[in-house]
């Protein structure tokens, strides 16, 4: 083969790793153990069956899969050939995944068995769609038939070319497909490793992020490019006592867990007293809150405690909190990550001072290429420049960045601001109340007040408005309490997780079923 100056795409990642390490181990998942050299070698066979059938550069090839080698044989033999690789969220119903192969225009979707029935109902949405290919089936549609004799001369792949394109949530409205570039996520993958201060090639990566979300995928491939082995965790049947056997056995250096999953763990009897390799734990996906850090802190001392915050736009990562500051910082999200820069803008693109609130944009390296044909999005997101995230945060005197809420989601009562995440953090700590969710609803003197909508801890007992007003009038200012008041059995959730509020604003904006103050 010949080997390319700068060429450093993803699928030469790869490459360059099992030539370094082939005998390291590189994906451990259910016992097994796949090396670099093994996994270099299925992602030329997946490369040259996939190019068999037709695929070739820029044609998109959905994955719809739960963690498993599959998943990154796969993932890295498309990028291998220049196409474009399309996660897909397995928790999506069939009508959510045909749109997204129809506006992707996939040509063809690789599915695990426990997607198949979806896959087989939403590939009729998709027009492009040729091949639909299965795991663990057999025949000419089973996986096992994909691979096939390495190509003698793989096509050069530019980092400048598209990668992957990844669908945002869509919380607000339809998904769309960020595409980022193989740049791009080399770039993010770098920052991440120079903002958690690794990049030894002894490390192992606990990983059960899923790896269709973009924090997952770029888990994986910093794991790659460091060359360090990663411990593969079967996705969506989270077990707090088995994930901590894990990282026991397997010498486990590096793991991330979202909130729900780092309560459990430390909730575990004899918790402190397990022989743990950790280097560092990350707080992953979603905004952390402070309880729940501390009770990592006291379960695990000594250890650093990184959060990390991003966006799928800027390849899953912009600013990061290192343990060595969580103390005196805390309630913040850390400073922008190497090779981005950020400010905090008013709606009219102007600095605003130290300790004000505005919309945080960003620029660097890692920033989309744009989203998947829709150039009106584009001119919104990319105005001035700089990449508007939506997230409105602020500085404080050193640099850091604490987030303060959506644009979308604030509230304007009487002329002041309210965000409903300062809100939803209040509420939150009151013992009857497990989940909250807080929207804008008419007020008829205020324009607008803030509505609070909770899971009870209790659902025979649950907590009346005069019990959270009284608890919130002891953390945050009286105007921003809430005014009225919903118990639900469970929050409207979409295929990541993420409360979907317009679902909410659906259901109780237009009547007001409970008293408003």
């Amino acid at each position: 083969m010949t080997l390319r100056a700068g060429g450093m795409a993803w699928g030469e990642q790869l490459a360059r790793a099992a030539r370094r390490r082939p005998e390291r181990a590189a994906v451990v998942h259910r016992g097994g153990t796949i090396t670099y050299a093994d996994l270099a070698a299925r992602m030329e066979q997946v490369a040259a069956g996939l190019a068999a059938r037709g695929i070739g550069r820029g044609d998109r090839v959905a994955l719809l899969m739960r963690n498993r080698p599959e998943f990154l044989e796969a993932c890295l033999g498309a990028l291998r050939l220049g196409a474009i690789v399309v996660p897909v969220n397995f928790r999506m119903v069939a009508a959510e995944v045909g749109f997204v192969l129809a506006d992707s225009g996939a040509r063809i979707l690789l599915v695990d068995p426990p997607g198949s029935a979806v896959a087989a109902h939403a590939a009729s949405a998709a027009p492009a769609l040729g091949d639909v290919v299965t795991v663990e089936a057999e025949g000419a549609q089973g996986y096992a038939s994909l691979p096939g004799a390495p190509l003698p001369e793989p096509p050069a792949v530019a980092e400048s070319e598209p990668a992957l394109i990844m669908y945002t949530s869509g919380t607000t409205g339809r998904p769309k497909g960020a595409v980022l570039s193989h740049q791009n996520l080399v770039m993010a993958s770098v920052s991440a490793l120079m903002a958690k201060g690794t990049g030894r090639d002894d490390e192992v990566i606990y990983l059960n992020l899923p790896l269709f979300h973009v924090g997952g995928l770029k888990m994986a491939l910093s794991a790659l490019m460091c060359e360090a082995s990663m411990v593969l965790v079967e996705s969506g049947r989270f077990n707090a006592a088995e994930a901590v056997d894990d990282l026991e056995r397997h010498g486990c250096t590096d793991c991330c867990f979202v909130g729900m999953q780092w309560r459990e763990i430390c909730a575990l009897p004899g918790i402190s007293e397990r022989r743990l390799a950790l280097r560092r734990l990350a707080w992953g996906t979603q905004t952390a809150d402070l309880e729940t850090l501390e009770a990592i802190r006291r379960t695990f001392p000594g250890i650093p405690v990184n959060v990390s915050f991003g966006q799928t736009e800027m390849a899953g990562l912009t600013c990061r909190l290192n343990g060595e500051d969580f103390e005196r910082k805390r309630g913040s999200v850390g400073r922008p990550v190497p090779h981005v820069e950020a400010r905090i803008v008013d709606d009219r693109m102007r600095d605003v001072a130290v300790g004000e609130v505005g919309e945080i944009v960003y620029r660097g390296p890692a920033l989309m290429l744009g989203y998947w044909n829709l150039p009106e999005a584009d001119a919104a997101a990319f105005a001035g420049d700089w990449f508007h995230s939506g997230d409105l945060c602020r500085f404080d005197e050193d640099g850091f960045v604490y987030v303060v809420d959506r644009i979308t989601d604030t509230i304007v009562s009487g002329g002041e601001n309210i965000y409903s995440a300062a809100v939803e953090e209040a509420i939150a700590g009151h013992p009857g109340v497990a989940e909250v969710a807080v929207i804008a609803a008419p007020h008829p003197r205020w324009g607008e007040s803030p509505l609070a909508v909770i899971v009870p801890r209790d659902a025979a007992h649950p907590p009346d408005l005069d019990d959270i007003v009284a608890h919130c009038r002891e953390r945050i200012a009286a105007y921003r309490a809430p005014t009225r008041l919903e118990v639900v059995d469970a929050l409207p959730r979409n295929a990541s997780g993420k409360v979907v509020k317009p679902l909410l604003r659906e259901r109780f904006v237009a009547a007001a079923t409970q008293p408003v103050r």
